[in-house]
């Protein structure tokens, strides 16, 4: 990898010009997952590098909006295709979406060189407010405090999103932690979750130039 050093902008406000250089250099993180079941047959392909872009279908249109607005404000680039037996239940298509992205994202971090590993993120929707925080430390562990009372959100079963988190905890490897601080609509209790949790990913995954290609982690492995 090869970097141009370019003297920082002295005006106020102004990017940070070689930080944008070192991201240019960089070659892009990708993963694709296929992973099929006799109960789900999931199709990711994922850039982290991306631009928001995204194509997702899982059968359950509330669902599909929350990974929508997840890979928008984590700027990453998601095309991803789930299906499931619906006609059972909503558990097995929620659970293993997040089994396989988790997947995704742990292998396009590779050997998670030179990343930041940890990232938070406190994100307001109206009157509600959500936080999220991510420790990509090669251990799943999860807590998740929705605050959610009723059993749909548009089609989506909402107990299933503590599935979905679980589910990803245990693919990417991660410690995941979201929770609803307060809030008066469920909807908006759902979807502050999930945009909080993309942007510590987002945060988590960036590349740390300080460290350069050094490892996160003390153990020497993650």
């Amino acid at each position: 990898m090869t970097r141009k050093r370019m003297s920082s902008p002295t005006k106020p406000g102004a990017p940070d010009l070689d930080s944008e250089i070192w991201a240019s250099n960089t070659p892009s993180r990708t993963a694709s997952i296929d992973r099929n079941t006799t109960e789900t047959c999931i199709a990711i392909r994922l850039t982290i590098e991306g631009k928001g872009q995204y194509k997702i279908s899982t059968g359950i249109r509330f669902f599909d909006h929350m990974l929508e607005l997840f890979t928008r404000h984590g700027a990453f680039d998601l095309d991803l295709k789930c299906e499931g037996d619906l006609d059972v239940d909503q558990h097995h298509t929620v659970e293993d979406v997040g089994i396989a992205l988790g997947e995704a994202f742990d292998r396009a971090l590779g050997d998670k060189r030179g990343i930041l590993r940890a990232g938070y993120f406190l994100m307001p929707m109206d009157e509600t407010l959500a936080i999220a925080a991510i420790d990509l430390s090669g251990r799943a562990a999860f807590a998740v405090d929705t605050k959610v009372r009723t059993r749909l959100v548009g089609d989506l079963q909402t107990e299933l999103v503590i599935d979905f988190f679980e589910g990803f905890a245990r693919g990417a490897r991660a410690n995941v932690h979201v929770k609803t601080m307060y809030g008066r609509s469920n909807h908006h209790k759902i979807e502050a979750i999930f945009k909080a949790f993309a942007r510590a990913l987002r945060v988590a995954c960036s590349r740390d130039k300080q460290l350069g290609e050094m490892l996160p982690s003390t153990k020497g492995l993650l």
